[in-house]
């Protein structure tokens, strides 16, 4: 009886907390919807701010529910970022811009370059954009420079000192622990694994970093010079001699036009949105004007669709998420749009340094399909190197931004083995086996030259097979591309001239591309994926504020950078699974 009674209780409780639970969230929900229209009013006279302190997505996403009507998309992302600048615009309640530097502006270069060509198209409406910081990070300046006029705080930092990356080697502590990866490779540029071989850089992974860095550089001068009416060799001389390193000194080179208190700049604010000494200033947040113009997107909508398809973060087998490409999302996501009569064409946006060589295997082949019923274009972002440009390879044209990282045409293996430990640990392992290579690899025996060399058979089989991919998609020869391959990064700049890309631009360049080229009358954009929740997890999103970006910071304070950077470096290449088509991890561009 008492095992009974407690069996009915557990049941009886599971209920009543399910049944609170979900009233609860139609309470919230409640809330929230009584109070859209107080939240989505913009005041008259009201200043978009832009603080970039938290990290961009190219896509927030739209998040659905199996069991219950349940749709939420988040409109943070670039996407939607880009389309609240082009509306305020014409939004007679927003005046101009205000560029806030804070804490470091948060987000690749090609994503900044959006941005900016973004605030040089609503400068051009007649409104204003300008900028203030107590201090300037090099991509803070990168974006302000587009501003009518710069301050900084007379105490404030300032810099502009050119682009350097740095890379860590692992060599001397798998020796000093025991723990080491082997590494099967192919292609000389695939600088991933080097840090794992070598304790200093070899040539040719130094070859091709000097290359990408000029390349990106001087496309941020061709843009300064532009916005700033410095020329580049004044630029490069004053990143040399570090010319701009205090306010003053950024005043007297022409990088920044006034050094002043931010209560000094509000009066600027005022003064150009028409207020008065005493005028409370209306500042509305971007990500808050996006979610809100994004909430307020017209019912009424053109029949034809152009569906973009977002694929962020690493390539992993499996299912996938906001932050991560998975072969079952990509290929869900792909049908989709597939099969809606609606859809006249398909944008891939790729941001992604690559991962997984069999997901992106897959994700490739769906692309193959997709296009024989519509067009497929692919928009790269930030990165689209390795597994990102194989899933891009196929695409009828492939547009980049100057500053994409993309190529690394290149395939390698690793293996963790922890022989050297186990042995200074005193531990030993034996096999017993029906069959010679029964046992497989084992971390606690040295890589034995018949796995290696059926390992590096299947990285040789993979490379062939990009290669071969590449070559078809891109009307190359094998030997063409092979030349361009090996491993090796490039610019957007420099993938035009070895024939990787097609045409410079961003999303909106692909996207009109695609309905020019396909004669697409009026159209609407319909975004993927759609990512499936559960009750628990909408109600988490909505009611918890911290983000992991913040719970990250804390341990950076506690730890270091340097020391946090080694952790998740080490972390990455042990969550590996299969042969990888992957950018170089090291590749940190500061």
């Amino acid at each position: 009886m008492a095992f009974l009674r407690n069996l009915l209780a557990t049941i009886l409780g599971f209920f009543i907390a399910t049944g609170i639970l979900f009233f609860g969230f139609l309470i919230f929900i409640s809330i929230m919807s009584s109070s859209d229209e107080e939240a989505l009013a913009i005041k008259d006279n009201s200043i978009l701010e832009i603080d970039l302190d938290q990290p961009i997505e190219d896509y927030g996403g739209t998040y659905t529910a199996e069991n219950f009507e349940y749709s939420e998309s988040d409109y943070s992302g670039l996407f939607h970022i880009l389309k609240a600048i082009d509306i305020a615009k014409t939004d007679d309640k927003i005046k101009g811009i205000s560029i806030h530097n804070t804490s470091g502006t948060q987000g690749g270069i090609a994503t900044i370059k959006a941005l900016r060509d973004a605030l040089i198209s609503f400068k051009e409406s007649g409104k204003f954009v300008y900028s203030y910081g107590d201090m300037y990070t090099q991509k803070d300046y990168y974006l302000s420079s587009v501003a009518d006029s710069i301050y900084i705080n007379p105490i404030g930092d300032f810099e502009f000192k050119g682009l350097a990356s740095e890379v860590l080697f692992f060599k001397d502590l798998q020796d000093n622990t025991g723990v080491k990866m082997e590494v099967i490779r192919h292609g000389k540029y695939k600088s991933a694994v080097e840090p794992f071989l070598q304790n200093s850089m070899s040539e040719a992974n130094r070859e091709q970093i000097t290359a990408l860095l000029t390349s990106v550089w001087n496309t941020i001068l061709d843009d300064v010079s532009n916005s700033r009416n410095i020329s580049k060799e004044q630029l490069n001389s004053i990143a040399d001699d570090l010319a701009a390193r205090t306010p003053q000194k950024a005043l007297s080179t022409g990088l920044a036009d006034v050094v002043a208190y931010q209560d000094e700049y509000e009066s600027l604010l005022r003064n150009k949105s028409g207020l008065s000494d005493n005028d409370d200033l209306e500042f509305v947040d971007i990500f808050e004007y996006s979610d809100k113009k994004g909430r307020k997107a017209i019912l009424n909508k053109p029949n034809n669709k152009i569906a973009v398809i977002f694929a962020q973060g690493e390539i992993m087998y499996g299912k996938g998420s906001n932050q991560v490409i998975g072969q079952e999302i990509m290929i869900e996501s792909l049908r989709d749009a597939r099969e809606d009569d609606d859809v006249k064409g398909i944008v891939l946006r790729v941001n992604s340094p690559g991962g997984s060589a069999l997901a992106s295997d897959i994700i490739w082949r769906e692309i193959e399909i997709t296009k024989k019923e519509k067009p497929v274009y692919v928009s790269m972002g930030n990165y689209a190197a390795s597994g990102g440009y194989y899933i891009s390879c196929g695409a009828e044209k492939i547009i980049a931004e100057p500053n994409t990282i993309t190529g690394s045409i290149g395939v390698f293996g690793m293996l963790p083995n922890v022989k050297g430990l186990a042995d200074k640990w005193g531990i030993h392992a034996e096999q017993v086996q029906t069959n010679k290579n029964a046992a497989g690899y084992s971390v606690f025996q040295e890589l034995d030259g018949n796995t290696k060399e059926v390992i590096l058979e299947g990285i040789e089989t993979i490379y062939e097979t990009f290669v071969n991919k590449v070559a078809e998609g891109r009307n190359m020869t094998f030997e063409e591309v092979d030349a361009i391959a090996q491993g090796r990064v490039w610019s957007g700049t420099d993938a035009i001239k070895n024939g990787l890309v097609d045409k410079l631009g961003g999303l909106e360049t692909t996207v009109n591309m695609l309905a020019e080229d396909k004669n697409i009358g009026d159209f609407t954009i319909e975004t993927y994926p759609k990512y499936e929740v559960t009750l628990g997890e909408i109600i988490i999103k909505n009611l918890t504020s911290p983000k992991t970006e913040l719970t990250q910071e804390a341990i950076k304070a506690q730890i270091g950078e340097e020391t946090y950077q080694v952790i998740e470096q080490l972390k990455q290449f042990q969550e590996m699974k299969g042969i990888q088509a992957r950018l170089p991890f090291e590749l940190r561009i500061h």
